[in-house]
């Protein structure tokens, strides 16, 4: 029966700016007409290109064995709950086969010999192609290995597998707390199997040597050979059951992540928190938002967890080193914090999830943080280098937007990202992609910080420059290269547009207000509170439209603003940066709006034809920069395009 409670198996200040809204006189489209503003008077244009219906709108192991054989030694373990009991080398002679025997007799003969080291060097010799045959757990064929019964206060809300017939997900009400909890259940092991458990977890440690022709096997299927060479070799008859649950659970912290792995592969959940020793882990959840777990580790399992997160993300964690950030080998983000150097309840972490696969502009259009439109001002920009930063708080969507949004650069553009943990996923051949080094011991080499990754990719004549986030003495090179001409984009924490001008002014990043002119547009980001759903938005995007000569403020001109009462988007009616770009190609008002309609058809289409794949919609995307009327011409049918 499984039990909502899971036990730990494992020890292993400053000058006063602001920003003033302005109209911008020398471009618009359409007819003009007076837009009613308490705080400020502007025109609102409607463009020809915005109306109709447009796109439609998505709503939102002790071991027990069947017969105990005589010569088992049960003894209690006092204080324990638990029995333990010795795990016999054989079983009865009579189950002995002819393999067993030689095997044991040969061990009984070395390991009186001199050679401390016989076993190991045994247990070496144990290959895969020694073994029996195997087959592999399957739901339909097998069964669930789970028995579940749900206990008293919890009701269930919501259940889901995430690894079928062995982790489930049940989404519970407390009925005494009266919160939603997440439930993860697996195999319950008898005390026969765990201790077989443990033993095979000491054992593993020297068969799990690669010889040669071990090379090419699937990592899944050998630690299964192993597994069932060191049972064939122990001389125990385990029935399927058995060995599939034993299976499971060294898949899971061999291959996978330990306690935490269900939690890495349910694909509703975006964020993972560790807040202490025995404090239960706390997640976002996509349709709960926060909820707790039944899930909570020692301090030794704890700190093990928290080095095993570390070394297989490519760091070093340790009390020298109590503070890590580090991207997982899936793209998801790592924070952690070592003992009580620096968190006082202990070894802690978070874990922000990423998708595989990276969300695609039509992905946010799904979501309705922006609109087609809105899209279209983007992919026209970016084409004709127009430099862009999203601002926001946590988790408002700043660097899935970012990212989402680059899969419109030109196919054989020049791009360099810079990045403290890698997160931007291109479909760029021409991509470089740069991330920061932290040296964690004396004499280690060169520390490599965003700064110094700025100035090599001025060295390298890049077309576009992504950098993951603004926040320190980097941001003056960032203008500096907007101000040379190269086109950047990047992201930073700020709450408005206004706070994004006074932090750029200000300590630590010290940018001259007459270098902010070389940014041309800000998308602010948030996320919002809509019924029982949060929601990411973009709350507005604004242009820098230079500086008042009268009262050196910075201008600036609002191109799209969200409406939350009716959860869309409006456009203002006039554009710096489109006036740029028509005046750049030469082109009129009708042209510019030719233009724009172009392109909308072509994401509306890949809307229409569900084309989500990342690398699908680049595709799309740069066989529009290579043959625009082929892609227009075979809009009803895009894989066409792709094939």
């Amino acid at each position: 029966m499984g039990d909502a409670k899971i036990s730990d198996d494992s020890n292993v200040p400053n000058k006063k700016s602001r920003s003033i809204k302005i109209k911008v006189p020398r471009f618009s489209l359409g007819k003009s007409a007076p837009k009613d503003k308490t705080d400020i008077q502007k025109k609102s244009i409607q463009l020809p290109f915005l109306k109709g219906p447009g796109i439609r709108k998505v709503p939102h192991v002790e071991l027990e064995k069947k017969e105990v054989t005589e010569n088992q030694d049960k003894t209690a373990e006092k204080g324990s709950g638990i029995t333990r009991i010795k795990l016999p080398v054989l079983n009865k002679e009579e189950e002995i086969t002819a393999r067993e025997k030689d095997l044991q007799q040969t061990f009984k003969t070395e390991k009186e010999s001199v050679d401390p080291g016989f076993e190991r060097k045994l247990l070496r010799k144990l290959s895969v192609t020694q073994k029996r045959g195997f087959e592999t757990y399957d739901m339909e064929k097998h069964r669930s290995l789970l028995e579940i019964k749900l206990p008293y206060p919890y009701e269930s809300k919501q259940e889901y597998w995430v690894d079928p017939g062995l982790a489930k997900i049940i989404i519970a009400n407390n009925l005494k707390s009266r919160l939603t909890e997440y439930l993860l259940f697996e195999p319950e092991l008898t005390p026969f199997e765990y201790e077989l458990l443990e033993r095979i977890h000491e054992d593993l440690r020297d068969v799990l040597i690669l010889t040669d022709e071990e090379l090419g096997i699937e990592r899944k299927k050998l630690l299964i050979s192993k597994v069932i060479d060191l049972i064939d070799y122990y001389g125990i008859q385990l029935d399927k059951k058995s060995l599939f649950k034993i299976e499971y659970y060294l898949i899971r912290n061999y291959l996978g992540w330990g306690r935490i792995n269900a939690l890495m592969i349910d694909p509703l959940i975006e964020d993972i928190s560790c807040d202490g020793d025995n404090v239960p882990i706390f997640l976002f959840h996509r349709k709960e938002q926060n909820i707790k777990t039944n899930i909570s580790f020692d301090t030794n399992s704890l700190i093990s967890l928290a080095i095993t997160l570390a070394q297989r993300s490519g760091k070093h964690i340790s009390s020298a080193n109590p503070i890590v950030d580090a991207t997982m080998p899936d793209g998801s983000r790592l924070q952690l914090t070592f003992g009580t150097e620096v968190t006082s309840r202990g070894t802690s972490f978070t874990i922000r999830k990423f998708r595989e696969t990276p969300f695609t502009p039509v992905d946010l259009m799904d979501l309705h943080t922006f609109n087609v439109e809105m899209l279209v001002y983007f992919w026209l920009s970016i084409e004709n280098n127009k430099s862009l930063v999203f601002i926001g708080g946590t988790a408002s969507g700043k660097t899935t937007s970012l990212n989402a949004v680059s899969l419109f650069i030109p196919p054989l553009a020049k791009v360099i990202s810079i990045e403290d943990t890698r997160e931007v996923t291109l479909f760029h051949d021409n991509w470089i992609a740069s991330i920061t080094r932290e040296i964690v011991a004396e004499g280690g080499g060169t520390q490599v910080d965003m700064f110094m990754l700025l100035k090599a990719a001025m060295r390298q004549r890049p077309e576009y420059i992504l950098v993951g986030e603004v926040r320190g003495h980097e941001a003056q090179t960032l203008f500096q290269a907007m101000n040379t001409g190269h086109t950047t984009f990047s992201t930073m924490h700020a709450g408005s547009v206004d706070a994004a001008i006074h932090r750029l002014e200000n300590e630590p990043l010290n940018v001259p207000r007459n270098m902010l002119q070389a940014l041309n547009i800000m998308s602010i980001q948030k996320q919002i509170q809509m019924g029982p759903d949060r929601v990411r938005r973009c709350d507005e995007i604004v242009e820098i439209a230079g500086i008042d000569p009268a009262t050196g403020n910075i201008m600036v001109n609002t191109v799209f603003e969200y409406d939350p009462v009716g959860d869309d988007f409006s456009y203002t009616g006039r554009s710096q940066v489109l006036g740029e770009i028509a005046a750049f190609h030469g082109w009129g008002p009708e042209k510019l709006v030719e233009e724009m309609d172009r392109r909308k058809k072509v994401l509306s289409a890949i809307w229409d034809q569900n084309i989500r794949d990342y690398m699908t919609f680049t595709k799309v995307i740069q066989a529009y920069y290579i043959d625009k009327d082929n892609v227009i011409n075979n809009l009803d049918d895009l894989s066409i395009i792709v094939a």
